[in-house]
């Protein structure tokens, strides 16, 4: 089933070399034009290794309708988001396809339209649970995203390992 998604968790899986696992788990990845130019366009230009997504074909460009473009403005200013994110809510909800955002008030927004909501750990505990990586890239990803910017609370790094101990303890037994 296809994903919609917005930049961050492109931009996140790509910088751990881990963005073929979108293609792996969900087959189809569907992003918004402003979602385009900031992952793509701008990588171009920033020689960023996720720059090519689009051109390997699983990640797919979708243009936005006059109702979607219209309502999109609408949502930003009611609920204090970017267009970009607006229009990747909308598009999400109106296709009725699970939501993958690394933004908690995007992912909250979207569990109130009842939306699938995934992130880069959802993605990276999934893939360790169908055997597609191992446990020590789950520790290489927090190390490689904290050295970026995408610094995880103690906390949320706990939870996210112990939910990789979980995983794996089950595929060892």
């Amino acid at each position: 089933m296809p994903v919609v998604s917005d930049s961050g968790p492109l931009i996140h899986l790509a910088q751990t070399n881990q963005i073929s696992l979108l293609k792996r788990i969900f087959g189809r990845v569907l992003i918004v034009v402003p979602v385009k130019r900031e992952v793509v366009d701008e990588g171009i230009r920033g020689a960023y290794p996720d720059a090519k997504l689009v051109a390997e074909g699983y990640i797919v460009v979708h243009g936005a309708s006059g109702r979607l473009t219209s309502r999109t403005s609408k949502l930003a200013k009611q609920e204090n988001i970017s267009e970009s994110d607006a229009m990747t809510l909308l598009l999400a909800k109106t296709l009725e396809k699970p939501l993958l955002t690394d933004e908690k008030v995007l992912s909250m927004l979207a569990k109130m339209y009842s939306l699938e909501v995934w992130n880069t750990w959802t993605i990276l505990l999934e893939a360790l649970r169908k055997n597609l990586i191992e446990k020590s890239e789950i520790h290489e990803a927090i190390d490689e995203l904290g050295e970026r910017r995408h610094k995880l609370s103690p906390g949320d790094e706990k939870q996210i390992l112990d939910a990789a101990d979980r995983i794996a303890a089950t595929k060892s037994s």
